[in-house]
């Protein structure tokens, strides 16, 4: 199939990397230096002209911001088949205020909550909560609007820097999971299970990003817990609202049960990585019967290892990341059997340049979860550029446990 990826990030990259690792012809729009090594890319940003013009069979949407600007709809209006959300179901993602409304409409599990439309609304709620608790902005944040006060000093500053609208909720304790599914609207095909970890630094310290590495493994979560989360939250959310795409839960999984954290319109970033390194087969022909309306005779095929991503990122970020800085050793570090999807890059004179917050996403396996975080750290080992920072106990959580 000729099959068009929207996005420029470490997600996009996996994507178009699995998709063409499948046989496929893969096309970039916008896309990054190292999606350029496996797809070919679009120096566009009107994605209509761009599928009408290759001819795409198939159009896939990595970030959040298209689908909640509608491009499903336009595609469609179009009579383009595209995999991803309507505008409206989108919500579920960008405005976490309607995402908590509709789970307390439909009955998913969740963190008790106040919503808050001004300053003042935000700072009468937080008396009715112990800390920590969690404060939420609104609409899109590119993973970094959620602050955990742990104080009545620091859970005002957090609403003066997210609010004024905002969900306020209870701090669930727990492990946290993310749960992702494909949906054709009315039956899902799920992911393996993956666990993000968001804060900047290790030990869960410090304050949250996008993610700053993942992990999968198919001990993550029991078939008992996943069939509960899809009777319990997936299923419901789906038959409620229609949901076509990728639909991701990120779960906290308490001593109640599952309940969401949040909801996602599309695939997490860094998840995706090891999702798709872990991935086997069957992830186009998955998305494109999804997009049709119908998943039934498709399966994903996974390899048994697991699999582990470690990011590196930017001096500076989350708060204001370091650009124009060379990257050395992505040759090196792949030749021990890693992948290295790129994200905040870019090419010039010098060669290839840190470009955003989130630069590099290495990602390896092994055949049992040590060795998985033992190969890609031999990796990133091999990779530097000035002011790289990485956590060092990404899967550290699944050691624990195992």
């Amino acid at each position: 199939m000729k099959i068009l990826v929207i996005g420029g990030g470490g997600r996009e990259h996996a994507i178009a990397w699995k998709l063409s690792v499948e046989g496929h012809q893969v096309f970039g729009a916008p896309g990054n230096p190292g999606m350029a090594q496996c797809a070919q890319l679009l120096n566009t940003s009107d994605y209509i002209a761009a599928a009408e013009s290759i001819g795409a069979e198939l159009t896939v949407v990595g970030p959040e911001a298209p689908l909640a600007a509608g491009i499903v709809d336009q595609f469609r209006a179009r009579g383009l088949r595209i995999f991803g959300p309507t505008q409206e179901q989108a919500q579920l993602e960008a405005s976490k205020i309607y995402a908590k409304e509709f789970m307390q409409r439909v009955g998913i599990p969740t963190a008790r909550f106040v919503r808050a439309t001004t300053f003042e609304t935000a700072s009468a709620a937080l008396k009715e909560f112990s800390f920590p608790v969690v404060i939420k902005a609104d609409g899109l944040a590119a993973g970094k609007g959620v602050i955990i006060a742990h104080n009545a000093a620091e859970a005002e500053a957090a609403v003066q820097t997210l609010g004024p609208l905002l969900v306020i909720e209870e701090f669930l304790t727990g492990e946290e999971v993310s749960f992702i599914v494909i949906s054709d609207g009315k039956n899902v095909t799920p992911f393996e299970a993956t666990q993000d970890h968001k804060t900047i630094h290790d030990g869960d310290q410090g304050p949250n990003t996008g993610g700053m590495g993942a992990y999968c493994d198919g001990r993550i979560i029991t078939q008992a817990d996943a069939d509960r989360v899809l009777e319990t939250i997936i299923y419901p959310a789906v038959h409620a609202t229609g949901f076509t795409g990728f639909l991701y839960a990120g779960l906290m999984m308490t001593t109640d049960g599952p309940k969401v954290i949040e909801f996602n319109a599309r695939l997490g970033d860094p998840e995706t990585q090891p999702l798709m390194h872990r991935l086997n087969s069957g992830f186009a022909d998955t998305l494109y019967h999804a997009a049709g309306g119908d998943l039934t005779g498709t399966a994903l095929q996974w390899k048994a290892d697991p699999s582990v991503c470690v990011v590196l990122s930017a001096a500076g970020y989350p708060a204001k990341p370091k650009t124009d800085d060379v990257i050395m050793g992505i040759g090196a570090a792949e030749s021990t059997g890693a992948k290295v999807f790129q994200a905040g890059t870019k090419l010039t004179a010098r060669g290839l340049e840190t470009a955003g917050g989130r630069v590099l996403g290495v990602t390896a396996s092994g055949p049992d979860l040590p060795t998985a975080i033992r190969n890609t750290y031999a990796a990133v080992e091999k990779i530097h550029f000035d002011g790289m920072h990485y956590r060092k106990d990404i899967g550290a959580k699944g050691l624990k446990r195992w």
